[in-house]
């Protein structure tokens, strides 16, 4: 009887039209999310005037929907380890296009928290799995570059999303924001139930028929043929003990808690910005479709740069990228408070910023893919982004304070750029770490699917 070892199978093929499906898919759910995420801060002037709040009187509406997603990546995210990825995709698109929907009839603050923070629990279960789905289709070799790749839907979704919400908002008011984010990924879900595999390793790791994960290689090498009786394996660590505990041993600790540093920085920084620059700006004398072009042109910059370090990522380490990533992620967040109001220079220090931050952000999640071994993968990279949300709760708590004290735009844009430099520094520690690490890996079990 022959056995096939899955990931080292897929890692000598060539692309396939498969494997494309996936990243197209998960991108797409990355866009909806990224579109759905920012939505709030897109139509934080709009709720703020019609309801004759103060500006700060919006940052519960921030910090509750932030905080939907910390539990989501935390709780939601690894459920797929048990239940498997694709039904978890589909599962959290149905439930933020369900609250999303709900959202644009909310007429109160309390009302409106309690729908961000059951939209945005959604939200973080199926980010993870989005990352770690791609991750496991493609070869070693493409792996980062590819989930960069595919991770750029979310800027991408949130920038395409701005020029929407500053075509609807001032024609059908900023309930139509909410409208649309629900009904697109509740398509999406119809989508993926019909074309969306599940992953391999779900599928071997838990036993399923063989027959099923043959179809699945086939359709990756139309040409492969499979002998009757033929097993399929996966070589990895088999352990036992809570999945949260295996972030930190057989040399994974220091790695870990630089990781989870790195995320809870940058995504402190970003949020900050991202949550409350179109208030800022609108404060400052911009329309707010102009507002909210600013931050599209942010989040877009950020999918160009994150498309051209693929091939990059293919030659060096995420880790080694992620260095200059944040240092120009400072300098950009904080140019925005200092150009003054010149539209044409904070559009400038705008991209600066989202090549930094929103770059950063999607090298950072490759490279929480890569570090840790599949059968903690979706565990690893939802631990990282849930403790990144920390830092984006954090952001817009803090954003919210500092306009309570009455500090200036300057002032809480350059406060905003020194998370992004302590990202720089966590950065170049865990390369310095990562350096000296000595490999101690356990002999891998296999795990044969029957």
């Amino acid at each position: 009887m022959k056995t096939i070892e899955v990931t080292e199978w897929i890692n000598q093929q060539r692309i396939s039209r498969l494997q494309i499906l996936v990243l197209v898919l998960c991108a797409a759910a990355a866009a909806l999310e990224g579109f759905d995420t920012q939505s709030i801060g897109f139509v934080a002037p709009s709720v703020i005037h019609e309801w004759h709040l103060a500006p700060k009187d919006f940052t519960p509406a921030f910090v509750v929907g932030l905080l939907g997603l910390l539990v989501g990546c935390l709780v939601i995210a690894p459920l797929a380890d048990w239940i498997g990825r694709k039904k978890l995709l589909v599962g959290t698109s149905l439930w933020f296009g369900v609250f999303s929907l709900l959202t644009a009839e909310a007429s109160t603050m309390s009302t409106l928290s309690i729908l961000r923070f059951l939209t945005d629990a959604g939200l973080g279960g199926g980010m993870a799995n989005a990352i770690a789905l791609t991750s496991e289709y493609f070869p070693a070799r493409k792996r980062a570059a590819m989930t960069v790749v595919m991770f750029c839907g979310f800027p991408l979704g949130a920038s395409l999303g701005g020029f929407l919400a500053a075509a609807l908002i001032p024609r059908y008011g900023w309930p139509s924001v909410f409208v649309l984010g629900g009904i697109l990924p509740i398509l999406l879900a119809i989508v993926l139930v019909f074309t969306l595999p599940e992953s391999i390793r779900y599928l071997v790791l838990k036993r399923r028929a063989q027959e099923r994960v043959a179809a699945i290689l086939r359709r990756i090498n139309p040409r492969a043929s499979f002998a009757q009786g033929t097993t399929f394996a996966i070589a990895e660590e088999q352990r036992s003990g809570l999945t949260v505990g295996h972030l930190f041993r057989e040399g994974r600790a220091a790695g870990t808690v630089l990781l989870w540093m790195m995320f809870f920085m940058n995504l402190l920084g970003l949020f900050l910005l991202t949550s409350w620059l179109p208030t800022l700006l609108h404060d400052a004398g911009l329309s707010i479709s102009m507002a909210v072009v600013i931050i599209s042109v942010q989040q877009g910059s950020g999918v160009i740069a994150s498309i051209a370090a693929g091939p990059i990522l293919e030659r060096r380490s995420c880790v080694s990228l992620l260095l200059p990533l944040f240092v120009l992620s400072g300098l950009g967040i904080a140019a925005i408070g200092s150009v003054g109001a010149s539209v044409p220079l904070i559009l400038a220090a705008a991209a600066i910023s989202g090549i930094g931050s929103v770059t950063g952000q999607n090298v950072a999640n490759a490279l929480a893919a890569v570090y840790y071994p599949t059968y903690i993968r979706a565990t690893g990279v939802g631990w990282a982004l849930g403790i990144g949300r920390i830092g984006a709760i954090v952001g817009p708590t803090v954003g919210g304070l500092m306009l309570a004290l009455h500090w200036t735009t300057s002032s809480i844009f350059l406060f905003g750029a020194v998370p992004s430099f302590i990202a720089a520094a966590a950065a170049l520690t865990m390369m310095w770490v990562e350096g000296r690490r000595e490999t101690t890996v356990a002999p891998a079990s296999v795990t044969v699917a029957r």
